[in-house]
């Protein structure tokens, strides 16, 4: 005879080990790649490629459970960066070519975490848009 569970003895249960997804990405090798990092007043957006441009991870402020003006901290691109090099980094990834776009705060921490990590930046390039004289501006008013 099977015996049902209450619903009470559901709560008493430990949580189950979740795996996490990285695991799975550990199957393909990777050597190098390039890391883009868009750093924005609001957000912190980081993304590893391999050389052929190929998306391999990403990972977000936003998708880390930071909310609000707390996105755009360094603290939070500091998070990001360590997430992201522990998933490469169970791909076999040994050294990445730096892209950095944006004016944000989180620019350097999101680097900086990565060297922490054991992963060896070959190149850096700073790729942020600077507009040389901007829109046409309003014309004068009549009154």
């Amino acid at each position: 005879m099977a015996k049902t569970k209450n619903p009470e003895d559901k709560k008493a249960e430990a949580p189950k080990e979740v795996v996490a997804p990285a695991a799975k990405l550990s199957k393909k090798r990777i050597d190098s790649g390039i890391l883009y990092v868009q750093s924005t007043y609001n957000n912190t957006l980081c993304l590893v490629t391999d050389v052929k441009g190929n998306a391999v991870a990403a990972s977000s402020a936003g998708a880390l459970g930071f909310r609000g003006a707390k996105k755009g901290t360094p603290f939070a691109a500091a998070k990001v960066g360590e997430v992201l090099a522990d998933k490469v980094k169970l791909m076999g990834m040994k050294e990445v070519a730096v892209i950095i776009k944006g004016v944000g705060s989180g620019r350097e921490s999101a680097v900086r975490s990565f060297i922490t990590k054991g992963i060896n930046i070959t190149g850096l390039k700073d790729v942020t848009p600077v507009p040389h004289n901007g829109p046409k501006k309003p014309r004068p008013r009549h009154v």
